[in-house]
Formats: C-alpha cells, structure tokens, sequence
C-alpha cells in the first residue's frame, strides 16, 4: 500500500508548474506560485526579516515541503504587502 502524500508537492506531478488535481494542494501551489514572485528579488533572509518567518519555513512553503499556517501566511502578506491567498478556487471535497 503506498504511502499518503504528507506536503503539498506529493499531489502534483511537477510542483509548482503544473497544476495539482487535489483540490486543497491545489490551494498551496497557488500560494507557493505567488510567493515565488513576490519573492522576486528579495533573499530568503530579506524575506524572513521583513515577515518574521523563518526562511527555512518560506522556502519549505515554495517548494511544497509544508502547508502554509494561517499564521505565516498572514506574516508572508503583511510583510510583503502582497495577497497570497488564491481566493476560493472551486468546490473543496474531502
């Protein structure tokens, strides 16, 4: 019996290009894709000083090795002043 995907990117076939048929990984990529821009030239310890997360957790969050916390999120947004959040994306089952 295969082992249950634990992070995002065990949902999707080539984090974060393409995307996930979970629907709630589906919502983390899309997170991770827009971090990663609004990362855009800014260093992973730019990042963690202007958010006050630690860079280890933001680049786990764009990479899809961890589900981003409300907490985190809220610090990424605020910190950077961008919406990271997709929005609702379509019926969420589970």
């Amino acid at each position: 019996k295969p082992a249950k995907p634990r992070h995002p990117h065990e949902f999707c076939d080539d984090w974060p290009e393409v995307p996930c048929s979970d629907p709630i990984a589906e919502v983390a990529r899309q997170v991770a894709l827009r971090l990663r821009d609004a990362l855009d030239g800014v260093s992973l310890r730019e990042a963690r000083d202007l958010t006050g997360v630690d860079h280890t957790s933001i680049a786990d969050v764009v990479s899809g090795h961890a589900w981003p916390t409300l907490k985190t999120l809220a610090r990424l947004e605020a910190g950077l002043e961008v919406d990271l959040w997709p929005g609702r994306l379509g019926v969420v089952g589970g």
